[in-house]
């Protein structure tokens, strides 16, 4: 990262998520834990199973990018996983530029959240994961098997972008003029607009929720707090600029790990102007997933959080499959 901007880390509080919502909460959350990469403070929480001894592969799961989204995103999962149980230690970390993690100000690409996890994984996990990964941070899940294939024994993807998406790149000159009009005090004030819960509930009616009815207040008070923090604009700015935009074709039909593609039926593209239907969605990932599985199942753009138990009841069986 160092050659895209000279910068300076933020030191974040401590604090601990509680693993709470909505569900009976019977997940083991230990403090918040950090460790250091490259100068930077970067969170995570390792969750134990509530009962026994933990069992099978750890699950490393990476939060969507967005605004007030960080690692609260997989509460709901974390929940239902060991409600329904399963045994694994399950490790949820904030991506750098978001939650607890330090919040630089930084044109964050792919392979910078990968070499963060890579740290997480080989010093810290030190075993094979499965990653679970949401929406559009599948080429941060592609830079960990690139990375450290040896340590990334299956992936499982909720809601991936649409193949045209992940194989026609932005230009790079293109990517850098939107980073440079975000950053400015005009995209400050920007974030504080789109950060407000009417928008924020409009934009997830009309791009993320099948059923409006699932945007409840634990929904947009979590958007809302954790974009408090005015330095979080930056990895949605990268985000939105398309650094995550290349041609990921090759890497994709290179994995060596099963991956699982989960698509809720009512899945739809952000991109004005274009759709297509989930079934469709589905075969373009299968035709060229090596070792790839997938189905549907109800819900739109954010499964783990509208759909959990469905989401839930087709990633274990794809994990408890895994030698």
């Amino acid at each position: 990262m160092g050659d895209r901007l000279s910068i300076h880390s933020i030191q974040s509080p401590a604090s601990k998520l509680h693993y709470d919502e909505t569900r009976t909460g019977l997940a083991e959350t230990k403090p918040m834990k950090h460790y250091d990469w490259q100068g930077y403070n970067c969170a995570y929480d390792r969750i134990d199973p509530p009962t026994g001894e933990p069992s099978g592969s750890p699950l490393l799961l990476i939060h969507p990018i967005g605004v007030g989204l960080s690692r609260w995103f997989w509460t709901r999962f974390i929940n239902a996983w060991h409600e329904s149980g399963q045994r694994n230690v399950i490790y949820n970390p904030d991506l750098l530029g978001c939650g607890e993690s330090d919040l630089p100000r930084v044109a964050y690409h792919p392979d910078d959240w990968g070499q963060q996890l890579q740290k997480l994984v080989t010093d810290i996990i030190q075993e094979p994961v499965v990653i679970v990964t949401q929406g559009a941070l599948f080429p941060v899940a592609l830079s960990c098997a690139e990375l450290f294939p040896e340590q990334v024994k299956a992936i499982a993807l909720s809601g991936p972008p649409a193949w045209r998406l992940m194989t026609n790149p932005t230009q790079p000159q293109q990517q850098n003029v939107a980073w440079n009009l975000f950053d400015t005090p005009l995209g400050a004030a920007f974030y504080q607009y789109a950060r407000r819960r009417k928008f924020l509930a409009s934009f997830s009616e009309r791009q993320l929720f099948g059923d409006p009815a699932d945007i409840d207040d634990n929904w947009l008070d979590r958007l809302q707090a954790d974009s408090a923090k005015a330095a979080t604009r930056h990895a949605v700015f990268a985000f939105l600029s398309g650094f995550w935009r290349q041609d990921y074709q090759a890497a994709i039909e290179s994995l060596t790990c099963p991956t699982l593609a989960v698509f809720g039926k009512q899945a739809s593209s952000v991109t004005k102007g274009y759709s297509e239907s989930a079934e469709k969605r589905l075969a373009e990932y299968l035709e060229h997933l090596p070792h790839g599985e997938g189905c549907l199942i109800s819900g739109r753009n954010v499964l783990p959080y509208e759909a959990t138990d469905a989401f839930v009841n087709v990633v274990r069986p794809f994990v408890d499959a895994l030698t």
